[in-house]
């Protein structure tokens, strides 16, 4: 099994569409009420959905990155505004927020080894 979409709900699809540009994701569907993006590196894709109101969730999508700080230095000289500046976290990854246009939590992160590997990954019998 390999997670490669995601969708967020969105109330206003193309500021949605503008901030996930600005990101540097590819947008390779663009309907009126859709748009699909690839992301910067790798295969992965989400979606965008046009609703009425977002609910309220606790979706967050991730961004990995080589460089935290100089990503988010550069996402704030395109206009973007950064939640929370980059900090490394206990659980060992560099990340730092920000929210798209309607609200869906978005971080940008460097995790590294520990993404998959962290010193406290479980290890399975067999």
């Amino acid at each position: 099994m390999n997670l490669n979409q995601i969708s967020l709900p969105v109330t206003d699809l193309s500021e949605a569409c503008k901030f996930y540009q600005l990101l540097g994701c590819l947008q390779i569907v663009d309907t009126t009420h859709y748009a699909r993006f690839e992301s910067p590196e790798g295969p992965a894709t989400f979606s965008l959905n046009l609703v009425q109101e977002c609910p309220p969730h606790g979706v967050v999508i991730y961004f990995e990155v080589a460089d935290v700080d100089s990503t988010c230095v550069s996402l704030q000289r395109l206009g973007l505004t950064i939640d929370e500046q980059p900090e490394t976290k206990r659980w060992l990854w560099r990340e730092a927020s920000l929210r798209d246009p309607s609200g869906n939590q978005v971080r940008i992160y460097h995790a590294g080894v520990n993404r998959r590997h962290p010193p406290w990954r479980v290890t399975t019998a067999g």
